[in-house]
């Protein structure tokens, strides 16, 4: 009844911006791609305006997004209003990666236009399937190719 997929393996390379000030919570999403064995690439940045000043810089835009609320300087509703507000950079699709479960920081996330919220979980075993079903998702989504 059903045709059997010709290609199994469909997944799109991501191309990953990940906004985040803390290095283990760094290194925790790193070691999963690598543990995972996932193809994507992770570009780091620890602050907001550095996030910024990469994307607004001649380098190729990420695919996706991964970001941190809690960040000192400008915090991830600050840089999602800024990313909302830019022409070329609004349509990137930002996902939340927090530890933050606060409803109002979650309802202020969408109003501003995120495409998901995702809580850190605290075991890393959790981390992990929770991340890799992320990845998995995007991955398999029509990406706005820049």
């Amino acid at each position: 009844m059903f045709a059997k997929p010709t290609n199994v393996n469909m997944r799109n390379k991501l191309r990953i911006l990940l906004i985040e000030d803390d290095m283990i919570e760094v290194m925790k999403l790193n070691r999963t791609i690598g543990s995972s064995q996932l193809p994507h690439e992770v570009i780091e940045a620890k602050k907001g305006e550095e996030a910024l000043d990469f994307l607004r810089s001649d380098a190729k835009l990420p695919d996706i997004i991964l970001l941190d609320l809690n960040m000192p300087k400008m915090n991830g509703i600050k840089f999602l209003e800024t990313l909302k507000n830019d022409e070329t950079l609004k349509y990137l699709p930002t996902i939340i990666l927090t530890t933050s479960a606060n409803q109002k920081d979650i309802l202020a996330c969408y109003k501003v236009g995120i495409a998901g919220y995702v809580i850190k979980p605290l075991k890393y075993e959790d981390y992990v399937i929770k991340l890799k079903c992320l990845l998995d998702y995007w991955s398999l989504n029509e990406l706005i190719k820049g």
